[in-house]
């Protein structure tokens, strides 16, 4: 039942409220809301302030970039199986952040990690729209994400193959895995102003969107300007792409699903559905952030992990569901 696109994207905002409070008070330790006011020598004070608000931020700006660029993909390619992570586009920036792990040069400057990881997502946003992005077949476009994803899967692998001691590759390894925890302002810093920016120029890309639903030739007529629209995806997914890997890993999943849950809520028009996903996409990745925490185990389960066991049972009901119909 479709629903009035304000109504969702009120009830996204109150739930990323409640998840808000809920990731500010758990954890380990226990923190309620009538306890966020204490003062600076209370212990609760550098939990609240300096360690779960920078990861409660950091997550919900992760996942609304996850959203935003899956509903921005879906829409472009008009296929529904686009996802940043399936299409190889997380796997490209990570391969660049792994690449700064190897040479050595994330050590000699903040900024260095953050700009590998965009250059490669832009490298693989590129790559897949020159070679799926003029054709609406699923097949192809599976295989274009495929091909992308294993090239740089082949490079991370490589680079862990050669990697000068084993401290580089347990490091390499568990930033590839994504994961949120003892993230601080540093990070927050360093992927805000990408992500921000990304997240702005996909925005634009809306009456792009809906006219390539009538085709390219369509979207033409209607006077859109094909070339600059496909410039100004790969630069906003790459730019945000790039900037939420930088400081987490790879997370994937997150641009599958939640343009899927919104679909039958608020139809299927793309423009429409790119800030409900990234409000949608936000929610989720902070939900799952919440329940890795709480986990009971000795070692926080990686967020990049838990997500993977939530979107690989989806992924295969959806292509299942996409075989029903075409059969």
């Amino acid at each position: 039942m479709t629903l009035p696109r304000p109504l969702v994207m009120i009830g996204l905002l109150l739930l990323i409220v409640a998840l808000s409070v809920a990731s500010m008070s758990a954890g380990r330790v226990w923190i309620p809301w009538n306890e966020w006011a204490s003062q600076r020598g209370d212990p609760a004070w550098p939990i609240l302030f300096e360690l779960r608000l920078p990861r409660t931020v950091l997550a919900l700006m992760v996942g609304a970039v996850l959203g935003l660029t899956g509903a921005a993909l879906q829409g472009y390619t008009r296929n529904p199986l686009a996802d940043p992570a399936i299409l190889g586009v997380s796997t490209m920036a990570a391969l660049g952040a792994v690449l700064t792990f190897y040479l050595g040069a994330a050590a000699s400057a903040p900024w260095v990690l953050p700009v590998a990881a965009m250059i490669g997502a832009g490298i693989g946003v590129l790559l897949l729209l020159a070679l799926a992005g003029a054709t609406s077949s699923v097949v192809t476009f599976i295989l274009a994400g495929v091909v992308i994803q294993t090239m740089a899967g082949a490079g991370v692998a490589l680079a862990l193959n050669l990697a000068p001691n084993p401290w580089a590759v347990n490091e390499i390894v568990n930033w590839l895995m994504g994961s949120l925890a003892d993230r601080s302002v540093v990070e927050l810093r360093l992927a805000a102003p990408g992500i921000v920016l990304g997240c702005l120029l996909l925005l634009t890309q809306g009456r792009t969107l809906d006219a390539l639903t009538l085709g390219e030739a369509g979207a033409r007529s209607l006077g859109v300007r094909l070339d600059v629209g496909r410039m100004m995806l790969a630069l906003g997914a790459a730019l945000a792409v790039g900037s939420a890997v930088a400081v987490t890993g790879s997370i994937g999943f997150v641009g599958l699903i939640v343009p899927h849950l919104l679909r039958p809520l608020i139809g299927a028009r793309p423009s429409g559905l790119l800030l409900p996903s990234a409000l949608g996409g936000a929610a989720l990745t902070l939900a799952a952030d919440i329940l890795v925490r709480l986990t009971p185990a000795s070692t926080e389960i990686k967020l990049g992990v838990a997500m993977a066991a939530l979107g690989g049972p989806f992924f295969l009901a959806l292509l299942i569901s996409m075989r029903r119909k075409l059969a």
